[in-house]
């Protein structure tokens, strides 16, 4: 385990019952790695420009509090991060800090607010960037910009790419990515951009298993520079930019 691991106790997490991968308790004493992303390499030499995520997080996963959510939790799980970056920046660190909101507690908040029937709670529905936002307004008091990016490929270069820069550069926070077609919940910490085009960083939330420390995510690619013409040219993307400057 590497030396940027929180013990998870100081969170208050509620851990569930039991991990289903190796039938084993979590206990609190278990840990979830925190800014996964430091350390790793810039994927080209001389970037034009690379705007970063500031601030202390938590990387959260499939499965990280004894809920077994593979094939429909990622979003939640990007939604636990951004919230775990919220707490360590635009809040007053006195007291206990509250953990990020469970999955049942996201999606009663959103059953509550009328989003969703009540049908939604305790199920295995799951929510992308519009929900997020509604989830970290409700929990945060912390608005959120949606950005609608029509395909992937030069669309994303031409209109995500400077988004993201701006929102690193202006509010620091992570983002939420996700898509139509590319669905599977993204969150970004970064962006690069040089001469030959645009890389970004993505924290993948879909990791399952015991927790890592970030040397052994980057190595895994769970955290990773991902140039963005490989991403799906066919797809629609969406992102959840928190706006926190004035917290």
């Amino acid at each position: 385990m590497d030396d940027n691991a929180m013990v998870a106790e100081t969170e208050e997490i509620d851990w569930g019952e039991n991990r289903a991968e190796d039938g084993k308790n979590i206990n609190k004493t278990d840990t979830l790695s925190s800014n996964v992303h430091a350390g790793l390499p810039d994927p080209i030499t001389d970037p034009v420009t690379r705007s970063l995520v500031k601030g202390d997080y938590l990387y959260f996963h499939y499965g990280c509090d004894g809920q077994d959510d593979r094939g429909w939790g990622c979003g939640y799980r990007t939604v636990q991060t951004m919230a775990s970056w919220l707490r360590r920046n635009c809040f007053p660190l006195t007291g206990k800090r509250e953990a990020p909101p469970s999955l049942p507690e996201m999606q009663q908040a959103l059953v509550t607010a009328g989003d969703k029937p009540g049908s939604f709670s305790r199920s295995r529905g799951w929510i992308g960037t519009f929900e997020a936002s509604l989830v970290l307004d409700i929990y945060y008091d912390v608005p959120c910009k949606l950005v609608h990016v029509r395909g992937g490929g030069a669309e994303l270069e031409r209109v995500a790419v400077q988004e993201l820069h701006r929102h690193f550069e202006k509010h620091g926070s992570p983002v939420m990515m996700g898509g139509d077609r590319d669905n599977s919940s993204k969150g970004v910490l970064g962006v690069c951009t040089g001469d030959a085009g645009s890389h970004l960083l993505v924290a993948d939330p879909h990791y399952y298993g015991g927790p890592l420390g970030r040397t052994e995510l980057q190595e895994r690619g769970w955290v990773s520079w991902r140039r963005v013409s490989s991403l799906d040219q066919s797809s629609f993307y969406n992102l959840c930019l928190p706006q926190t400057a004035n917290r």
